[in-house]
Formats: structure tokens, C-alpha cells, sequence
């Protein structure tokens, strides 16, 4: 597989001094060490391999105190006493917390470490305090912090081998571990990161945990101002699902080894992580970072005045070429969604067909004078074991290469076997609503959570068979062509906040970035070039299926055909906020 795809790596051009091995990094950090006494915080995101942190580089150190910061706040019990409202008793969905870090001090305990950390100061030599709230002690000399990517963590949480933070819940079911990372850890986590910026020292990424790299904070964060003004791709992450297909193994020459795979999260940066490359080093990075120091270049005024430090555009794909159908589904409606899980905006969506064979359909909204009551009862007769006749009750339309489908909030949609999708949304990511999943049972061999009562609150019965024709399927409207390229406004409905475009090509075409942020992906061709009229960034080069971001720093940039496809009409689809 190239690997501008699956590792796709952004230059940084400015200089910067990365420290590789744990043995180097001892040494650097013992060379700073000036002070009779010294205390050294090193910072963790939630879930980092603490013990991996003890064995090769904090007992390296030869400390005389070490402390954990866990052993700062309450105990577990009380913890999950104080969030319980968050979490709610549902296995998947819970209420946005709001908290902060020092909510759950334990002043005893923290006077206690406190007081270990004088005594030993007094003595003199190096302490270290490490873990998740370690520079909350005071007079620290240094702040190293340990930096982790939201699928990282998802990874660990379905090994068994790690708790959440103060869990205790080491191989807890996956999903009720990632609810709590979703709706408590990480926005808590995150929120104390921010505030952290102007006092952390360095930055430590042990993602590759066999090969550790140090940076300077300032540097990595020079670094990220760079992303802000250029083109550039993240790291995706590949998924199996029951219900997977065989496309992306072929197609990227990744996840040989899985028995399918069934998402890649391609451009989603509160989850995927980015690669800056110094100098040929590379440090994988959270790319949510980007979004926490550059939000308003990255996204444009507008877009940044909306939605703050959030991304509001996500790309993935959902292949199920040789598979199955995907659940029956509802998204919930902007109300519900602010009501029941505190979040401000929900995930509209529309699917982009990429590839199709057979006999692929697309499941979109209800067949004409279907009554809401009867397929609600339909539904909860399923969940009891009666199965579904989805023939009866929901719209089928068949699929074909290059279809686009509008799938607002509130529409019942599933996107059939056979067929790969580009899924074009809002961001809001774990608000789908199971209505019916074919009968099957997961990976785990537990059948997969369906959320009939949620979604009946949410489905919009009036978007039938007839509706969904006039409003969600194709359309597609030409705005602007000349020789050798057309322009086309599609995709997501008019009630939803993104507009797509897509551009058939055969020559340089220049786009605008209408005042926001673009994400794009070649849905044709083998190759393209993206390069700068004014030469603000250097030629950036994209392949088939490959998801870019265009920082809304970058007014105005060309695209053409490029390498194997030079000569050829190739086309490109572009999502920004309206």
C-alpha cells in the first residue's frame, strides 16, 4: 500500500531537536537537571502504558520519590458515584460531562503527596510524580507530556489490558469503556490539556512505544501552526465490523489479517492522529491538538464562530463489498440530541457512492403510507426474535457508482451490501440509533445493542418513498463548467449545515475555499496534484480514496490530474461549512 494513505506524513519545515531511545532521552533529561532538587511532572493522557513509563524511563532516572498522580484524587468508587449521571445506566449512550480535573482532588490524599514531595525537596535530588493530573503539584521544574490518539485508545480499551482512568474495569465490556471515554474522560482530559499549553516542557510520543521520541513543546506546537497552512491527510484507522466487506484490504493492502474490514476513519480529527515529519522523524500526534491551538485557522472564522474547537466535517468509509447490510438506522434530530446527551449539534450525513456492484441498494426512508405506530410495532416484534420485513416498510433504491445520497437527521437509512460509501457527516459520531440489525450478533457474540426507544422519538415518518425521491437522491446541480471541467452542487440536504461539491476534470481547475474549511476526497482517478497559485505551500500529491483537508488559510488552490491519471477526467468531491 502507498503510504501517503495508510501513514501519511506531513513535512514540517521549520528546525527542531527530536531526542530517540529511552536511553537518549535519560540522558537529555538528566543534563537538565541543574537544581540540588528537582521535581519532574510527566503528564499522561488517560489510558497511556504507565508501566512501560516506570520500566524505561522513569526507574532509568534513578528518582529518589516516585509518586502516582492517581494517588491525588478520590477512589474509584467515588468517582464513578460522582459521574454516574454522565454515564447513565445505558450500555451506549451517556450526558456530556462538564467537569474538571481538580472535581475529584482528594485534599487528603493530595496534601499527603504534597508533603512527601517538601520532605523529599528538602533532601534534595530528583521526584517524580507521573500520570494523568501530575502537574497539579506545585513547583514543578519540568512538564513532559504523554500525548495519545482517541483510536489508540479504543484499541486498548478492547484488549482487556487496561482500565479507564481511576476505572478499575480492566476488561470491562468495550463499549460501556469507551461511553465513559466519550462522554467524561476525554473532554475532562482535554479540557485540563488546554489549560496546561503555556507550562508544558516537552512533548513525549510513545504511540510506537519501542521507539519513544521527545520533542520541545514550543517546536511541536511551531509544528502544528505549519499544518494549519497546507494540505494534508491523517492517519486513518481500519475497522473490522460483522457486517465488513473485502474492499479496502485489497484496495489499500492493509488489515490482511482481519476477516474483514468495515470502517476506515480517514478524516476525523477529534479520533485520528497526524504525523509530523523533523527531519525524517515522525511524531504521531493527537489531531484534535490541531483543532485545540489552531481552530481558527483551520477552520475559518465562520466555521470557527459556529463550532469553536470542534471539527464539524467528518469523512470515513463503510464498505460492505462483499458483505452484509449495515443496521437499519436513525440519527437523532438537532433537540433530541441537545436534550438527552448535551452535545449542540447532530450528524446529518449523506452518503457518496464509491464503488457498487450486483444488485447494491441504498435503504432511505419508508415506503409510501407506512404508518409509524405499525413499524415501531414491527420493530420491537423483531427484537423479541420475529424478525423484519423490511420489504414491507422501507424505501430500497438501487445503488450505482457515483450516487450521492442526502441522509438528514431523523431519516431511516442503511446502506446495503455490495457497495462502498463515502460517508459525509457532521461530526457527532456515536449517535446512531439501531433499529433492526438483521438478526445478527457481534464479534463478541452478544447481539448488538438496538435503540428502538430512541429512535422512535426520531424517526420523521413523513420522509417516504416519494419524499425521499424529490429531496435526498442525485442531486446534483451544475454551477460553473468550462472546457475541460464541470462543477457540481450536491449532497447534503438544505436543512443541513455542509455543502459538497464535486468537480469532473481533465485539466488544472481552481478552487475557492468559500470562507471555511474543505475536506476532499478522489473519487476518480488513480492521481492528483494540489498545488498554490501563489506557491504558499508546496505540491501535494493525492491518490484514489484519499481523504485531504485544506486549512481555510489556503483562500484559493488548484487541482489536476496527475502521474497515471495525466490525460484523464478524474473527479474530486469537496465538503465545507455553508
Amino acid at each position: 500500500m502507498k503510504s501517503s494513505i495508510v501513514r501519511p506524513k506531513i513535512k514540517i519545515n521549520s528546525t527542531a531537536t527530536v531526542v530517540t531511545s529511552y536511553d537518549k532521552i535519560v540522558q537529555f533529561i538528566q543534563a537538565k537537571q541543574t537544581k540540588k532538587s528537582f521535581r519532574l511532572a510527566i503528564e499522561c493522557y488517560p489510558v497511556t502504558n504507565e508501566a512501560l513509563l516506570l520500566d524505561q524511563l522513569i526507574q532509568p532516572l534513578n528518582p529518589e520519590l516516585v509518586l502516582s498522580a492517581d494517588d491525588l484524587f478520590m477512589e474509584p468508587v467515588k468517582v464513578k458515584e460522582k459521574i454516574q449521571d454522565n454515564l447513565t445506566e445505558d450500555r451506549i449512550f451517556g450526558l456530556m460531562s462538564h467537569h474538571k480535573l481538580t472535581d475529584f482532588i482528594d485534599e487528603g490524599k493530595y496534601k499527603q503527596s504534597s508533603e512527601r514531595l517538601a520532605e523529599q525537596t528538602t533532601k534534595g535530588g530528583l521526584s517524580i510524580i507521573y500520570g494523568m493530573g501530575a502537574a497539579l503539584v506545585e513547583n514543578v521544574d519540568m512538564i513532559i507530556y504523554v500525548d495519545l490518539a482517541r483510536w489508540e485508545i479504543q484499541k486498548r480499551y478492547r484488549s482487556g489490558n487496561y482500565s479507564n482512568w481511576l476505572g478499575e474495569n480492566a476488561g470491562e465490556d468495550p463499549l460501556k469503556m469507551i461511553k465513559r471515554g466519550y462522554f467524561f474522560e476525554w473532554p475532562l482530559a482535554d479540557r485540563y490539556k488546554k489549560e496546561l499549553v503555556d507550562k508544558i516542557d516537552f512533548l513525549l510520543d510513545i504511540h510506537e512505544e519501542e521507539e519513544p521520541k521527545l520533542l520541545s513543546y514550543q517546536d511541536y506546537l511551531k509544528g502544528l501552526e505549519a499544518v494549519a497552512h497546507q494540505p494534508f491527510s491523517l492517519v486513518p484507522f481500519f475497522d473490522p465490523g460483522v457486517w465488513g466487506g473485502t474492499w479496502m484490504q485489497k484496495q489499500f493492502q492493509v488489515g490482511l489479517n482481519e476477516q474483514n474490514l468495515a470502517w476506515s476513519f480517514n478524516g476525523v480529527p477529534e479520533e485520528n492522529s497526524l504525523l509530523l515529519d523533523f527531519s525524517d522523524i515522525s511524531i504521531e500526534t493527537p489531531a484534535n491538538n490541531l483543532l485545540f491551538y489552531q481552530a481558527e485557522k483551520l477552520l475559518g472564522a465562520r466555521a470557527f464562530g459556529r463550532f469553536g474547537h470542534e471539527f464539524p466535517i467528518r469523512f470515513n468509509f463503510l464498505d460492505t463489498m462483499d458483505g452484509q447490510n449495515l443496521s437499519l438506522q436513525v440519527h437523532p434530530k438537532v433537540d433530541y440530541a441537545q436534550e438527552q446527551f448535551g452535545i449542540t449539534y447532530t450528524q446529518d450525513e449523506s452518503y457518496y457512492v464509491l464503488e457498487a456492484k450486483n444488485e447494491a441498494v441504498v435503504y432511505l426512508g419508508v415506503k409510501q403510507g407506512v404508518e409509524k405506530a405499525e413499524l415501531i410495532n414491527a420493530l420491537k416484534a423483531a427484537e423479541k426474535g420475529a424478525g423484519f420485513d423490511d420489504g414491507k416498510y422501507i424505501y430500497r433504491h438501487k445503488m450505482k457508482k457515483h450516487d450521492h445520497y442526502s441522509i438528514p437527521s431523523g431519516t431511516i437509512h442503511s446502506s446495503g451490501k455490495d457497495s462502498v460509501i463515502l460517508e459525509i457527516s457532521a461530526t457527532p459520531n456515536r449517535f446512531t440509533f439501531k433499529l433492526w440489525d438483521w438478526d445478527r450478533v457481534d464479534f463478541d457474540g452478544l447481539p448488538r445493542p438496538v435503540n428502538i426507544e430512541h429512535g422512535e422519538k426520531n424517526i420523521e415518518i413523513y420522509k417516504d418513498a416519494e419524499w425521499v425521491e424529490r429531496e435526498l437522491i442525485n442531486p446534483f446541480v451544475i454551477v460553473a463548467q468550462a472546457e475541460g471541467w464541470i462543477e457540481e452542487k450536491t449532497g447534503l440536504h438544505e436543512t443541513e449545515f455542509i455543502e459538497t461539491r464535486r468537480h469532473t476534470f481533465s485539466k488544472k481547475v481552481t478552487h475557492e475555499n468559500h470562507g471555511s474549511v474543505n475536506v476532499l476526497n478522489l473519487v476518480e482517478g488513480e492521481c492528483a496534484l494540489v498545488t498554490s497559485p501563489s506557491g504558499e505551500f508546496e505540491p501535494f500529491e493525492v491518490q484514489y480514496a484519499q481523504t485531504f483537508i485544506i486549512p481555510a488559510t489556503i483562500a484559493h488552490y488548484q487541482i489536476e490530474p496527475y502521474g497515471a491519471s495525466k490525460g484523464k477526467t478524474v473527479k474530486t468531491i469537496k465538503a465545507y461549512v455553508r
